[in-house]
């Protein structure tokens, strides 16, 4: 299985006047990152693997010392990287599992994908801060995608 996951609630960009890249969770993005680990508490996946950005890195702090996992960055889950991307990184995590931490751009566009090619995708997808889709795989397919919403709000 694959969580693709939003990162939690951060800081509002409009306020932040630094790199975008180094914004950071908010006092609830970090309340999200914590409620993960018992939301995830009892999935399969050998790998997390974030965008560099920070809000995506410290979304998965807390997974990551829970099951004592090294957090992987790579820009093929960065904001605005291209599709092909996400998936060819999925694909890589599909036999042994993996969490990737995404942004918002990111998800909708592998929701689509994976809907116009034939997966069964959740009826009324959405993708708030701190979601996450379940893809559900067999081999090397995705045939499922469902939707867990933010475990806080």
């Amino acid at each position: 299985m694959i969580f693709l996951l939003r990162h939690a609630k951060a800081g509002d960009r409009s306020q932040w006047s630094g790199d975008d890249r180094l914004r950071p969770l908010s006092r609830a993005g970090h309340a999200q990152a914590f409620a993960l680990v018992d939301q995830l508490a009892s999935t399969p996946f050998e790998r997390i693997v974030s965008s560099p950005y920070v809000r995506c890195m410290e979304t998965v702090v807390p997974l990551a010392g829970a099951r004592g996992v090294a957090i992987e960055p790579s820009d093929a889950l960065a904001e605005g990287a291209p599709l092909h991307e996400a998936l060819a990184l999925m694909g890589k995590h599909m036999e042994h599992g993996a969490v990737l931490c995404t942004h918002g751009d990111i998800v909708p566009m592998v929701l689509s994908h994976l809907a116009a090619n034939g997966v069964a995708v959740d009826p009324d997808p959405r993708w708030p801060k701190g979601s996450t889709w379940v893809l559900e795989t067999t081999g090397a397919d995705i045939v499922a995608a469902r939707y867990l919403p933010p475990p806080v709000e």
